[in-house]
């Protein structure tokens, strides 16, 4: 129960009433039944995650304004935001093409979610199978090449929870593109603006 309650994001509860709930209904003495008392709960931890996923895209929001206004930071029309910290000199993908990355993931706070470099190892995908985000933002790089990305939520796992990722989180990722392997005619010239496709795992 320590547990459950520790992940529901409840805090509020009153100890002394949870020990009395708990003794009443071992001993058939509740006041409400277990159905009940499950439907209550459901409600109010999708309460509690509405209202963090709330806070968490007003946060984001605010960071990427501020973020934006950076000389050296450039946004598109999708709202992604990236900086090159080093230009690459090879190819350059399309949204078909299979790339291979060291990524570094953070949240707006500074919390790692995932990294590629910590693992050690690099990651190999197809850039039609993650994120709208990384779609966009690969096609803006070439290989050798080194990129910050500044990702709105919209452009990354939206109002889900997805791992460490919070719901309506804002991401941050640092991204060296060491490989790109074309896919037969499918081109190397990055597109002009594609509409984002809806977000996928990575």
């Amino acid at each position: 129960m320590a547990e459950t309650l520790k992940k529901s994001g409840i805090s509020n509860y009153n100890e002394e009433l949870v020990k009395k709930a708990i003794s009443e209904h071992l001993a058939g003495k509740a006041i409400i039944d277990a159905t009940t008392a499950d439907k209550l709960y459901k409600e109010e931890t999708k309460k509690i995650a509405d209202q963090k996923a709330l806070a968490n895209k007003k946060a984001g929001e605010d960071f990427l304004a501020a973020n934006k206004k950076q000389k050296s930071v450039q946004a598109t029309a999708s709202g992604l935001q990236y900086k090159h910290t080093m230009e690459g000199t090879g190819i350059q993908p399309d949204g078909n093409d299979k790339v291979t990355v060291h990524y570094h993931g953070t949240l707006i706070d500074g919390t790692v979610f995932d990294s590629s470099v910590q693992r050690g190892t690099p990651a190999t995908f197809g850039l039609n199978q993650v994120i709208p985000g990384w779609t966009e933002g690969l096609q803006l790089m070439k290989e050798g090449g080194k990129t910050t990305f500044y990702i709105p939520s919209e452009l990354a796992y939206g109002s889900r929870n997805q791992n460490k990722i919070p719901g309506n989180s804002a991401l941050i990722f640092e991204v060296e593109l060491i490989k790109v392997e074309p896919v037969e005619g499918a081109g190397n010239a990055k597109p002009a603006a594609p509409a984002p496709p809806a977000p996928t795992k990575k």
